[in-house]
């Protein structure tokens, strides 16, 4: 049973872009770090009242010539796709690139070849020799609380892990502005819901504040049909309510 839902708008027409920058440069990271961004984009249709034959008040047909479709930013995911046997030492190259990558290269990596440590390896199946990070999944604050962000980020993770032996990720809160997190409790209790969140698709907890997911896990498929499930409830129970 689908409770009200808060919603600002029909959860099933949010979509992904997903985009890769190719800079083009010439040097051993690039070939080793790839920064895949996803915008998380929420579709509308938009009333143009200058645009209404009718007075506005008085419209209330979609097939209105006033009718647009609006695509509007409502979060945003950063991953990383790490290629451990080309160019730069890879974990050199996470070391440089950030605080959080280094936390992570440091419980994965061995420092001096860049590759899975012989324990990492033997946790993890192969399918691939390459590592997917999941670095920061953000949605504003009126689409939390319905586990969307998980929902997306698994969606952004299945286009991107082909070819990857682990997706690998830290969970911690993007959203620092909030007054109640300067509660070291408070701060506590959100950061073991999020990590429940990752848990729920397969991810398990490996060592300090690293998760490591298998792109083989029978759970990550299984997990993805119900979140769609949950997102299609979500969408008849808000469309029901809409005015």
């Amino acid at each position: 049973m689908i409770e009200s839902s808060p919603l600002p708008g029909d959860p099933t027409e949010l979509h992904l872009r997903v985009t890769y920058v190719d800079e083009l440069s010439d040097t051993p990271d690039a070939d080793t770090l790839e920064r895949w961004d996803v915008t998380v984009v929420h579709r509308r249709q938009v009333h143009d009242d200058r645009r209404c034959p009718d007075a506005p008040s008085e419209c209330r047909t979609d097939a209105c010539p006033a009718y647009s479709l609006e695509d509007a930013a409502v979060g945003s995911m950063t991953f990383y796709r790490v290629h451990l046997d080309r160019g730069r030492n890879a974990y050199s190259a996470l070391a440089d690139e950030s605080e959080d990558l280094y936390e992570i290269a440091q419980v994965l990596l061995d420092p001096a070849t860049g590759y899975y440590t012989d324990e990492v390896g033997e946790l993890l199946e192969y399918s691939g020799s390459g590592l997917l990070v999941m670095d920061r999944v953000a949605l504003n604050a009126e689409w939390r609380g319905q586990g969307l962000g998980v929902a997306l980020a698994t969606e952004a993770i299945f286009r991107l892990m082909p070819g990857c032996r682990a997706v690998a990720c830290s969970p911690g809160v993007s959203d620092l502005s909030a007054d109640r997190l300067r509660d070291e409790a408070e701060w506590d209790r959100i950061t073991a819901k999020i990590a429940r969140g990752w848990e729920r698709i397969g991810f398990l907890h490996y060592r300090d504040n690293v998760y490591l997911l298998s792109p083989t896990s029978q759970e990550l498929e299984e997990q993805r049909g119900a979140l769609r499930g949950r997102l299609a409830e979500l969408g008849a129970s808000w469309r029901a309510e809409a005015p």
